[in-house]
């Protein structure tokens, strides 16, 4: 009997085994020794266990069923006698050939894991076969016969499988438990090896050679090394099967349901590792340039305000309050009544980005709103630039270079640095070129099914992370595949029945998983039917030629007269830029992608038009391409302008296959390449964003002196209401911990008896009348009308407290509610206050 130490090299006899059986054991001292007996009385042809049809092999090893074989028990630092055990069994086990022990202990000095005791065992075996079983013998060690037919067969290795057809479960585990491990085994195939259905059963029989190599190659000690030898046959192109056996919940069990989220994490970190640094480098670079336009938040978020993000910044800080709040307290996260209070706001309904809001609650717990949207769209941003980044030098260029200028422009391109100021689920896109990875994937036809799901899955994800962006990401595909459909006919003949199936898989995975929160943003609560944005959405032609606000050659004033406002800044391509992807598109004609994505682009810059444009320095109007599509559902809703935003990833793409080819060309005509882009992009850089010193939050509210006024199911209105281009009161609240409930809001919610979206709460009569006098400074004379009518208003928003806090126009707000209510204010906290805890009023 020998005993090796599992942290050095094994010394070994060259002598070679038919089959090693390698039985990793930690603290299994009442069942090491039954499944030894089993094993051994298996593997010495003595007991005619159920699956032996008699047959022995004729070795010359005394006429066994299995040959010379030999186990390997690594004892992987245990505290009680399993070692003891093993070296009793390996002291009664006769000599194999060349006089080795037929039983041979493998001993830890630690608890290092099962990953580290089944490298050791593997590296220590000699087998021509090598077979991997738990202590526990859920699986029948007569279950190797099958294991060993495939092996025949040709396979390389072959997983003893309790969820493939045909398997038998005599014990089952208890149904959470249950539920839990096929979870976790569903996200570990989605994530590492898929079309594996039981990827952590512990039973399974190995080509010896390759195994040694698998095992020498991992490095995960935990759990996750089942996965990681998988994904090692699986990329060496060594056949794996998947036999379906008997198995037997064991008592005793060292394997726990959340187990499974620890071999995620092993997965996780090891494919981390396994990036080529190159593409670490690219993602430092794109995170590196996110912050730098960030940079003025990031000097400190909770006290910084970006202006020209108007109000949304206050808007999305509460979007990612109000569902963190909601992660706490196990609130329903569609739905809130602290805006727009008593009604509501359909948060389904809003960009509330509940896939990015929720798993990031812990941030906002932790730092708060203002540092958790911050995150958000730094990370975001980065995150789609290196999502365009591997989409590109997949597709479409070799050089690692090319395909970052590509993303580069794709992410940072003028749309969406405008953007950036305040619309996350337009900056953070980088589940779109997964989508089109996927579909991609669907019209080769390899793995339809397989590829569907996926697509489902990553396209109900996006449904959270912001539905418009999805619709115009549909557009830009479906404009994509028309136009390569043209020029590759035969392409398209052999994509099509693929792809459609594959997309009919993704409808039906999608929509079971979004058929609650679509019922809910269309018919629950404060839902409406679309929202109007007025008639001049679309672009000037004009925008496209010229510069963005925050573009190096860009001005406040030229952008602002072709912009709805500085985050709509759609289009702002500027001339150099479009004459450069003329002159690609002209010069790279030949080939099919080229001429789809130049068509894309066009479409999409055409469309963007909106259902009317004015041809510049005329005043001719003709009809827009727009005007097909503006009363069709969904599209009704859409900005016209936003289209525009489809060109960026089709000019970076150009732009990437433009540099892919001056890598191929002579040094003259390089350099002059070089310099056509250069003159196109450097106009467009984007500068950092604007950030200012954010308004203080009045006293009143930030130490808490607002409790003394508003009672339980009061709200505090704030004089004006809260509304689009007044939000300060969110920002209040927020700093208030959500601890009160506003009247009014920053949303969009139904107004009238057709539930026509509109920006804010429906509109009343005291609200009106505080809004025009803030923004006018005129004010009608108050009459016992007025002052009835108010006092119904007062009752509606079920108001505790009224607050007036230093602004425009706020001596004559003061005097008007001081009429209201009929008596003076009271100057508290840096805020006007009038307590209407004894006002009496109808509803």
């Amino acid at each position: 009997m020998t005993t090796d130490r599992a942290d050095r090299p094994v010394a070994l006899s060259t002598a070679v085994v038919d089959l090693t059986v390698v039985v990793p054991a930690y603290n299994e001292e009442r069942r090491l020794g039954p499944t030894l007996d089993a094993v051994t009385a298996y593997l010495n042809g003595n007991d005619a266990g159920a699956g032996y049809d008699g047959d022995a092999r004729d070795t010359g090893d005394g006429g066994n069923r299995w040959g010379s074989w030999e186990i390997v028990v690594v004892d992987d630092g245990s505290t009680d006698r399993t070692r003891e055990i093993a070296e009793r069994a390996a002291a009664a086990a006769p000599e194999g050939p060349g006089r080795t022990p037929r039983v041979r202990l493998v001993a830890s000095p630690r608890n290092r894991g099962k990953g580290h005791a089944l490298r050791a065992g593997v590296l220590a075996s000699r087998g021509r076969r090598v077979l991997v079983t738990d202590a526990d013998l859920a699986a029948p060690i007569e279950e190797l016969e099958a294991l060993d037919k495939a092996l025949t067969e040709g396979h390389a290795a072959a997983i003893g499988s309790r969820a493939t057809p045909g398997a038998t479960i005599t014990r089952h585990q208890h149904r959470l438990r249950e539920l839990l491990g096929r979870t976790g085994n569903f996200l570990i195939r989605a994530v590492a090896v898929p079309g594996i259905r039981d990827t952590q059963c512990g039973f399974k029989l190995f080509d010896g050679d390759r195994a040694r190599a698998a095992f020498a190659a991992s490095r995960l000690d935990g759990w996750g090394i089942d996965v990681e030898i998988l994904m090692h046959f699986r990329r060496s192109g060594w056949p794996v099967a998947e036999v379906p056996v008997r198995w037997s919940h064991q008592a005793g069990s060292k394997v726990r349901p959340f187990d499974y989220l620890r071999v995620l994490a092993e997965l996780v970190t090891l494919r981390a590792r396994a990036v080529p640094k190159g593409h670490l480098l690219m993602a430092a670079l794109f995170l590196l340039l996110s912050v730098a336009l960030y940079s003025g938040r990031w000097a400190a978020p909770a006290h910084r305000y970006l202006p020209d993000s108007l109000r949304d910044q206050n808007q999305w800080e509460w979007f990612f309050a109000v569902t963190a709040d909601s992660v706490r307290h196990l609130h329903n996260p569609l739905f809130t009544t602290l805006q727009g209070f008593p009604d509501g706001v359909n948060l389904m309904a809003n960009t509330a980005m509940l896939g990015l809001s929720v798993p990031l609650a812990p941030v906002t717990w932790l730092f708060g709103p203002a540092v958790a949207l911050n995150v958000a769209m730094t990370g975001g941003l980065a995150a789609t630039a290196f999502a365009w980044y591997r989409l590109i030098l997949k597709r479409l260029v070799r050089s690692r270079w090319a395909a970052a200028a590509g993303a580069l422009l794709a992410a940072f391109a003028p749309p969406m640095v405008s953007h950036a100021h305040a619309h996350p689920n337009f900056v953070v896109l980088f589940m779109i070129p997964l989508i089109i990875e996927r579909a991609l994937r669907l019209c080769e036809g390899r793995r339809v099914v397989h590829d569907g799901v996926v697509l489902g899955l990553l396209t109900t994800y996006q449904i959270f992370l912001g539905e418009e962006p999805l619709l115009l990401a549909a557009l830009g595909m479906a404009l994509f595949a028309l136009a390569y459909a043209v020029v590759r006919r035969d392409v398209a003949k052999a994509a099509w029945r693929p792809l459609l199936r594959g997309l009919g898989l993704a409808a039906a995975v999608a929509l079971p998983l979004v058929a609650f929160p679509l019922y809910w943003q269309f018919l629950g609560p404060q839902s409406y039917k679309s929202v109007l944005h007025g008639d001049n959405a679309g672009n000037s032609p004009l925008a496209l030629l010229s510069f963005a606000e925050r573009s190096l050659a860009g001005s406040r004033e030229s952008a602002a007269a072709l912009s709805l406002n500085p985050t709509e800044q759609n289009a702002f391509y500027g001339w150099p830029l479009v004459l450069l992807a003329f002159a690609i598109a002209v010069r790279l004609w030949r080939s099919a992608a080229v001429k789809a994505l130049a068509f894309t682009a066009v479409a999409a810059a055409f469309l963007s038009l909106g259902a009317t444009f004015r041809v510049p320095l005329t005043g001719v109007v003709l009809p827009g391409p727009w005007a097909l599509l503006a009363h069709r559902p969904l599209f009704e809703s859409v900005i016209e302008g936003r289209v525009a935003m489809v060109c960026a990833p089709a000019l970076g793409m150009l732009l990437a296959l433009a540099l892919d080819r001056l890598t191929t060309v002579r040094v003259p005509y390089r350099l002059v390449g070089l310099a056509a882009v250069a003159a196109a992009l450097v106009p467009i850089v984007p500068a950092p964003l604007r950030a200012v010193e954010r308004a203080d939050v009045p006293a009143f509210v930030a130490d808490g002196t607002w409790r003394r006024y508003v009672g339980p199911g009061e709200s505090l209105v704030p004089v004006p209401l809260p509304d689009p281009g007044n939000a300060e009161a969110l920002h209040w609240q927020t700093e208030a911990g959500l601890g009160f409930h506003l009247p009014g809001g920053y949303f969009n919610g139904p107004y009238g008896p057709d539930h026509v979206g509109i920006y804010g709460a429906s509109p009343r009569w005291t609200s009106n009348l505080l809004r025009d006098i803030r923004y006018t400074g005129r004010a009608p004379e108050i009459t016992d009308a007025w002052r009835a009518q108010a006092r119904r208003d007062f009752a509606y928003w079920h108001a505790g407290v009224l607050v007036l806090a230093p602004q425009q126009n706020d001596a004559l707000l003061r005097a008007t509610v001081d009429q209201l209510v009929g008596k003076p204010g009271t100057w508290t906290g840096g805020v006007w206050i009038w307590d209407l805890s004894s006002l009496q009023g109808g509803s």
